[in-house]
């Protein structure tokens, strides 16, 4: 899958291994790597398993998250505007073969 970055800063804390151990330390850096090989390996989001992939809702909808430790996500969303739709609404994820790359975050805050 392309995996692209909402912004500069983000895509140097997803590129850059010096940034990433000084901003997220040794182990979250490691599983944020693991991630976005993931991220980067399948075809479209649907096919994620590791990491407890699923879509955001409420003030996230058109969001997706995984895993990486702790109450950290890895948040993303389709770079396809609009993205491709269910009949029935909501984003048909296996569909989204291009992603953008929105943060890090505790989204239960």
């Amino acid at each position: 899958m392309e995996v692209t970055y909402a912004t500069k800063e983000i895509r140097r804390l997803c590129e850059e291994e010096k940034h990433q151990l000084k901003q997220l330390g040794k182990k979250r850096s490691k599983r944020l790597q693991n991630r976005l090989n993931e991220l980067r390996a399948v075809k479209q989001v649907s096919e994620l398993q590791l990491g407890g992939p699923h879509e955001l809702t409420g003030d996230r909808a058109g969001q997706y998250s995984v895993d990486l430790d702790g109450p950290m996500r890895l948040l993303f969303e389709s770079t396809e505007q609009p993205p491709p739709a269910l009949p029935a609404g909501g984003i048909d994820w296996q569909q989204v073969k291009s992603i953008r790359i929105l943060g890090i975050e505790d989204t239960h805050d």
